[in-house]
């Protein structure tokens, strides 16, 4: 997901103009991102998108008229393919759960040192699902009791190669990223994914984070 020039091209959404500048200003020092675009307005996010192309949308999540879950309900609803990347000062668990119900493909907290937005960045702009560290500590035993964890069937057990597999893309990584860590096609990825989700009850992208919450996978991210 990037230009032929190699560069990120991301949109800003946050209401505070000093965050948008200072966020630029660490954008724009990383040589493979630019910010295109910034706004103000939740409700802006949807017509600049178009506009504007980006490869990534880094949404607040507390904005004036439209707030960053409508506003990326909206984007995904418009541009099933926008890549979504909430940086936000809340670490509840219910807000991580909604927005990656709605889309969204991370989130950052904004008390978080500013590696750890461009590492975002990066892991989202490769396919990926990205959880600031901070996010998982602080939140993951909300995550799990939001919803009973599933249970799999005690005769279909995942295999080494499955889990593995799930275990990666639970932490973030893209098929394509599997593929090469293990040496396998993205065909395999795929086959291996689908069977570990139908083995375990695992519907969605929801689902397999709050799986790996309980392996305790996300810990270690």
């Amino acid at each position: 997901m990037r230009n032929r020039d190699g560069v990120l091209r991301i949109l800003l959404a946050d209401d505070h103009s000093i965050v948008r500048q200072g966020l630029k200003l660490l954008i724009e020092s990383q040589h493979d991102m630019g910010v295109v675009g910034e706004t103000g307005d939740g409700s802006d996010v949807v017509r600049l998108a178009h506009v504007l192309k980006p490869d990534i949308v880094i949404m607040d999540l507390s904005m004036p008229r439209t707030n960053g879950l409508v506003a990326t309900r909206m984007l995904k609803r418009a541009q099933p393919d926008a890549v979504v990347l909430v940086l936000t000062r809340h670490d509840d668990h219910k807000y991580l759960e909604e927005l990656l119900r709605a889309g969204a493909s991370g989130y950052v907290l904004k008390q978080s040192p500013p590696v750890e937005l461009l590492k975002a960045i990066r892991a989202v702009a490769a396919g990926g699902v990205y959880l600031d560290p901070a996010v998982t500590a602080h939140v993951a035993d909300g995550l799990l009791a939001s919803a009973p964890a599933p249970t799999p069937s005690p005769l279909a057990g995942i295999s080494d190669r499955e889990s593995e597999v799930l275990r990666l893309i639970a932490i973030g990584h893209s098929n394509k990223d599997v593929a090469t860590k293990l040496n396998i096609s993205v065909k395999t990825v795929e086959v291996h994914k689908a069977n570990a989700m139908r083995k375990l009850g695992l519907t969605g992208r929801v689902d397999i984070i709050r799986y790996g919450v309980l392996q305790g996978w996300l810990y270690d991210t």
